[in-house]
């Protein structure tokens, strides 16, 4: 498990221990409550039914549909026989919980028609409770106890399933526009030598097309051109289908600018208050692709966004760029302390950007806290060897 996938899932093992710990006090609350008022075993039946209900929310995200039906059933079932049996009203507090938590788990995630099945069920069990267990104040507190939790999964679940659509949404749109600046990028510098490539072969077909018994041209020659012709042609069809498939949008005039160097983007970075960076890349020409080279100039320029941002702190980022065997690599490391209100690397739509612009690439990115103190940025990216110095 790489350090994406360890921060994505400790936020969800707080969050179900936290969860398991509200089900059991909820369990002995009711159990010492009905031990007190009804006395004998009466607390029996209620614990062994919201320690069902309560084990079906904690395991509800392996199919959430299959768990939320049968929490419903368990529910139904428990006041069915407290109903027949004389027992204490049903569902109890640890299944109205439990009920709660799977419903609004339903209603954020499922489909709409599931949902609301999901929904109008726990309403009807609601009703039935009314009606088994009537009250003479009219509405019974089992009954209250189990409408707020109904409420609670209602109005939780609504507004949790509104920010996924939101996130979900605003992810979208920044992978559209980094598709979009991808196609452009590649439209201008790789068709530009393509079609070059292209007009020159055209062109030396031309030029060898000599008059019947004017000087012959070396053997070979006009097939070579014409070879160089298909291939170029093929080349750029194929890369105009990239295109269309990156921009997945109707055609839109380029819009690219001209990459700048790093000296240039650490130099405005600096200022006062700012951490020091350290910039180590290959001196000279590096021969790299061009979409390599602004893919490069992209991570280190998000990189340092997110420093000044979120790790205010930091005495020193450590820029590096370096040319190995399989490609470049590009690491970002600041030396921030630690805090508790730094982003989580898949919350920033910046990261959502640069992470499909590498992988676009055929490169990889991880993003996470260092052992010890600040961040890093590590990006890997596959360089074709003839492009290679």
């Amino acid at each position: 498990m790489d350090v994406r996938d360890r921060l994505a899932s400790w936020p969800v093992v707080v969050a179900d221990v936290g969860l398991g710990v509200v089900f059991a006090l909820a369990l002995v609350t009711q159990a010492v409550a009905f031990a007190d008022s009804w006395g004998g075993g009466y607390w029996i039946f209620d614990a062994v039914a919201g320690l069902s209900g309560c084990g079906l929310a904690l395991v509800r995200r392996r199919h959430r549909a299959v768990t939320t039906a049968a929490g419903l059933l368990v529910g139904a079932a428990s006041l069915g026989v407290a109903g027949a049996a004389g027992l204490p009203a049903e569902p109890g507090l640890a299944l109205t919980l439990a009920l709660a938590v799977l419903v609004g788990s339903a209603l954020r995630t499922l489909p709409p028609v599931p949902a609301g099945t999901a929904v109008l069920a726990n309403l009807g069990l609601v009703v039935a409770t009314w009606l088994v267990f009537p009250s003479s104040a009219g509405v019974g507190a089992v009954t209250v106890l189990n409408g707020l939790g109904l409420s609670a999964a209602v109005s939780t679940g609504l507004v949790l399933r509104l920010l996924d659509v939101r996130r979900a949404t605003t992810t979208e749109r920044v992978r559209r526009d980094e598709r979009l600046a991808l196609a452009r990028e590649l439209h201008d510098v790789v068709a530009h030598h393509v079609t070059g490539i292209v007009l020159q072969a055209q062109a030396a077909q031309l030029a060898t097309r000599r008059p019947t018994g004017g000087p012959g041209t070396p053997a070979g020659l006009a097939e070579a051109l014409a070879g160089i012709e298909t291939a170029g042609s093929a080349a750029l069809g194929a890369m105009r289908r990239v295109v269309g498939v990156l921009r997945d949008v109707d055609d839109a005039p380029s819009a690219t600018a001209a990459p700048e160097h790093l000296d240039e983007l650490v130099t405005r970075f600096a200022g006062p208050g700012r951490p020091v960076v350290r910039l180590h890349h290959p001196e000279g020409p590096t021969g790299w692709p061009p979409e390599v080279t602004s893919t490069v100039y992209r991570v280190v320029q998000e990189s340092l966004t997110n420093v000044s941002r979120h790790a205010p702190h930091a005495r020193t980022v450590t820029v590096r760029v370096d040319e190995q065997r399989r490609g470049v690599t590009v690491e970002v490391v600041d030396d921030a302390p630690p805090l508790p209100g730094r982003r989580s690397p898949d919350r920033g739509y910046g990261l959502v950007g640069m992470r499909e612009r590498v992988e676009t690439l055929g490169g990889t990115l991880r993003v996470g806290p260092r052992s010890g103190a600040g961040w890093a940025v590590h990006a890997t990216l596959p360089v074709p060897a003839p492009e290679r110095r």
